[in-house]
Order: C-alpha cells, then sequence, then structure tokens
C-alpha cells in the first residue's frame, strides 16, 4: 500500500520502506546559481526499479535507455546492501546547434537496497537486454516443515 503518491510518472512510493536506502534530494531540479553546474545533474538519479520476490529469488529489474552494460555497476556492498549505479552522458553540444528542448536526463545515478536476511549474496547475476537491466538474487531454500505421520498402535 501506498503512503505518498508520487507525481510524476503515475507511480505511487512508500518513503518509508525499510529497504530502500535512497537519499531524497529536496533541491533536485532547481538551479541555483552557475558556479552548480559543474555538479552532475540529480536527474537521473531517480531511475525507477521495480523489486519482486518469486519462492526461488528476488527480482530487480531497472529501465535504462540509452546505457550499455559497460556504463552500469552492479554490486553487493557492506554484505547485504545490493547498489546499482552508472552514468548517462550528456548530448555533445555543436556551435550551430540550437536547442528547442531537453527533457533526456543525464548524469549519474546510484540506487541501493538493504538485501533481506534470505537473500544468496555470492549468487548475484545481473543481465541487460534492450535498456533493461535485470539482477536475480537467488534466496536460501525455506526448511520444510517435517511431516508427521502418525503411527497407529495395535494390538500384540
Amino acid at each position: 500500500m501506498s503512503l505518498i503518491p508520487s507525481f510524476f510518472g503515475g507511480r505511487r512510493t512508500n518513503v518509508f520502506d525499510p529497504f530502500s536506502l535512497d537519499a531524497w534530494d529536496p533541491f533536485q531540479g532547481f538551479s541555483f546559481s552557475n558556479s552548480l553546474s559543474n555538479l552532475p545533474s540529480s536527474a537521473f538519479a531517480n531511475t525507477r526499479i521495480d523489486w519482486k520476490e518469486t519462492p526461488q529469488a528476488h527480482i530487480f529489474t531497472a529501465d535504462l535507455p540509452g546505457i550499455n552494460k559497460q556504463e552500469v555497476k552492479v554490486e553487493v556492498q557492506e554484505g547485504r546492501v545490493l547498489q546499482i549505479s552508472g552514468e548517462r552522458s550528456k548530448e555533445q553540444e555543436e556551435k550551430n546547434d540550437k536547442w528547442h528542448r531537453i527533457e533526456r536526463s543525464s548524469g549519474q545515478f546510484v540506487r541501493r537496497f538493504r538485501l533481506p536476511e534470505n537473500a544468496k549474496v555470492d549468487e548475484v547475476k545481473a543481465s541487460m537486454e534492450n535498456g533493461v537491466l535485470t539482477v536475480t538474487v537467488p534466496k536460501v531454500e525455506e526448511k520444510k516443515p517435517e511431516i508427521i505421520k502418525s503411527i497407529e498402535i495395535t494390538d500384540h
């Protein structure tokens, strides 16, 4: 259940999610002066990542259009923190170009997720196809409860 609606993309988010380690920047998207223009754009920091849990694994899916796999890093840090990071370069500007609109974001992005205890962090796999990154974190098999079979006691 969502606690706070998102105004962008029609998605909702839960800021109280204990597994999300993203930092919120209240000044994101505002430009204050030219002295800040050297900093990387944080607009791309809002990379959307879905996290699905199946009986066998935790699956993270990220849409990263225009980025190739050499520009993306997937790491497990401090034992249980999954970090997905990368960078999209700015479009090259030519002297005679006249831009009418710039909506595609560029810059660095970093997303971190605290993995639950049932994650096999030594067996994480990542693949990328058509701008979609899929990270699969297998789960530790749950012990099945012992089946108790009653034995009928008979007269000898």
